[in-house]
This record gives C-alpha cells, structure tokens and sequence, in this order.
C-alpha cells in the first residue's frame, strides 16, 4: 500500500515539476538553468512512477510470476553476479575518472568544473575506503 502512494505521488511530483519548468520556459525567454533542472527531474520522476505503477499492475494479476521474480531477485548468484559486475565498473571508472580530470587539466578547463570533479572523485574513493574499512572489521 506504501509503495503505491509514493509511486502516484512521485508521478504527481513529477508532472507539476515538469509543468513548473515549463511555463518558466515559456515566460522567460532567457531562461537558463533551474528550469531545465525542472524538466529534466520532472521527467525522470514521472518516468519512475509510472514505470514502477505499471510493473506492478502487470506482476499484480500473476501471483506464480511475482513469486518467480522476487525469487530470482533475490537469488544469491544474481546478487554476487550484480555485485562483481559494480566491482568491475568502480575499478574502470577509477580509471577513466583519473585520465578525464588530467586531459581537462591539461585543456585549462575552469578551475572550479575541475575541482568539483575532483572533489567527487574523491568522495567516491574516500566512500569505498569507508565500506572496506567496515567490511573488513564485519569478516
């Protein structure tokens, strides 16, 4: 039942977002920044209501096929496969993350587009220190 009222409430959310950010479009012809913020969040809750509204009224009218997904969900070869696949992902980000900070240092890009990738870079890296520290103390 929760999850049914935040999934309509994050549609209506979602509209009157995207209806805000366009009628402040429309008014102000040199609108730049916070209405497009508008619309793109607008959208994106719209599409995660309705997406998740209209999974369950399909999973709703199956109960054999809910049980199968929540199963497979669930199932601990799927998790650790997920979990491999996050752990290959963070390690090419690294990566990528480093050489793209370097080619926009080397491009003079501005000092404060690059310092605040940096700082996510860094709160990223310093986020996996912490879970590995309390990880490592749980096993």
């Amino acid at each position: 039942m929760k999850s049914k009222v935040t999934n309509y409430i994050t549609i209506i959310l979602g509209l009157l977002l995207l209806a805000a950010g366009l009628y402040l479009i429309k008014t102000n012809g040199t609108a730049v920044g916070f209405p497009y913020v508008f619309v793109g969040l607008g959208c994106g809750l719209f599409g995660h209501g309705m997406g998740n509204v209209i999974s369950e009224r399909a999973i709703g009218s199956d109960p054999e096929l809910k049980r199968k997904l929540d199963i497979e969900k669930n199932d601990e070869r799927n998790i650790a496969i997920a979990d491999k696949a996050k752990g290959k992902a963070f390690d090419m980000m690294t990566f990528v993350f480093g050489a793209l900070m370097v080619s926009f240092a080397l491009m003079e890009i501005d000092m404060i587009a690059l310092l605040l990738m940096v700082s996510a870079y860094l709160f990223v890296h310093g986020f996996a220190i912490y879970y590995r520290i309390q990880f490592d103390k749980e096993m």
